[in-house]
């Protein structure tokens, strides 16, 4: 079970990421933070268990705040900073971007499998809000198990310099 905790919890810091598009009003490398609320429409956990409460858990229902650090070369990859995953096994297809927003699909294989939509949009270089739906399987033993959630993050720029925070190695295509 700590297995798909982990695969989601770097699941969900990777589709908030998605915020940093580029488009028309340019993304600021540097230190951003971003807060995310996770609704589950369908819990990987065994029936009777909740998903881990608390503050910052990516699981529960309340924020999780986090800082990443964003490069230029993120912000210029593919003309976007799109949702990644663990082990290289999702993929976005038909990035659609506009003046202020962008928005993809994200198809994933694995030990995830399904397909998410993703939307990002921007009201100036230093704000943006991202709303992510996902609905697939997770593997858990010999059966997969349905999950389905959306998330919810806005994202605030806090400055040029990350300081102790390292930017996410983005993986070769």
């Amino acid at each position: 079970m700590s297995k798909i905790r982990v695969s989601i919890a770097i699941g969900c810091c990777f589709f908030f990421l998605s915020t940093f598009a580029s488009a028309q009003i340019s993304r600021k490398p540097g230190l951003w933070e971003s807060t995310v609320t996770m609704t589950w429409q369908k819990s990987p956990m065994p029936a009777g268990m909740n998903m881990p409460s608390g503050g910052n858990s990516p699981f529960g229902g309340g924020p999780h705040t986090t800082q990443v650090c964003i490069t230029q070369a993120m912000i210029d990859k593919d003309g976007a900073f799109a949702p990644q995953s663990r082990n290289n096994q999702c993929q976005v297809a038909n990035v659609q971007k506009s003046a202020n927003s962008m928005s993809a699909d994200w198809i994933c294989t694995g030990m995830m499998a399904g397909k998410g939509s993703f939307e990002s949009s921007w009201i100036d270089s230093d704000h943006a809000i991202t709303k992510v739906h996902f609905l697939g399987s997770m593997q858990r033993g010999p059966n997969p198990t349905p999950v389905e959630y959306t998330m919810d993050s806005t994202s605030v720029y806090k400055g040029p310099d990350c300081g102790a925070v390292k930017p996410i190695t983005l993986p070769d295509k």
